[in-house]
């Protein structure tokens, strides 16, 4: 996954900027970003502090690693089984 250009910090600035009345276009055009971002942002940290949305980053890094261990072992299990279908057959 590619990383943001802006950290944690940021994005809450700009997006408490919004939530105090700065219209959405002149808000993107100064922070150099595009209006679906704001709004994606908007969806994902809308109403959360600083501290909160890191330790959902930290939480969605720790998730991906889990479900890459969880992918490893499916296809360890799913390797043993076809090695003892053979050693059946033999």
């Amino acid at each position: 996954m590619r990383s943001s250009r802006f950290s944690e910090e940021q994005i809450i600035r700009v997006l408490k900027e919004g939530e105090a009345g700065v219209p959405t276009k002149d808000l993107c055009r100064q922070n150099g970003i595009c209006e679906q971002t704001y709004y994606r942002w908007r969806r994902k940290y809308g109403g959360m502090d600083i501290q909160e949305a890191r330790r959902l980053k930290s939480l969605e890094a720790e998730n991906q690693k889990l479900k890459l261990l969880l992918a490893e072992q499916v296809l360890d299990n799913q390797a043993l089984k076809v090695m003892l279908e053979t050693a059946k057959n033999l």
